[in-house]
């Protein structure tokens, strides 16, 4: 199963309180408070998004944390990249050490696109999208499959 750490998901948090609020300079403090999220894992959060360019920070009295672009040029893939690394199923799909079974594998060009094609799709998905309110799917069911 392919799982995101709970950083990752606190950070789409963060992010989507930011993103909610563009215009605005954030400090830690203020996100911790209004996510619920402990002081210092926002901190190490953001430091992480920083040093992704994903964030922007500023020192001083009205010092703190903006968005470095907007939110529509935000991919969930470069949040989950900041925060997890490289984006792969498998680690030969990185890197071609690391696995005794390179050599003889028949696949790994196979997992290769695989991991483009989840790469695109996370691409193809921004921070703005996340902030957008969920619109419930029209579910279907045909009549006369309920009396069967």
């Amino acid at each position: 199963m392919l799982r995101l750490s709970k950083l990752t998901d606190y950070a789409t948090v963060i992010l989507s309180f930011m993103a909610k609020n563009k215009i605005e300079v954030h400090a830690s403090m203020e996100i911790a408070s209004v996510t619920g999220i402990a002081l210092p894992t926002v901190s190490k959060i953001l430091k992480l998004l920083v040093n992704a360019e994903v964030v922007i920070s500023t020192r001083g009295a009205k010092g703190g944390y903006v968005l470095s672009k907007p939110p529509e040029q935000i991919s969930v893939a470069t949040i989950i990249s900041a925060l997890e690394g490289p984006i792969a199923l498998t680690e030969c799909s990185i890197s071609q050490q690391g696995c005794e079974q390179a050599s003889g594998c028949d696949i790994r060009g196979n997992w290769s696109l695989i991991n483009k094609t989840i790469h695109n799709a996370l691409e193809s998905v921004t921070l703005a999208d996340l902030v957008r309110p969920a619109v419930p799917e029209e579910v279907l069911i045909p009549v006369a499959s309920l009396y069967r």
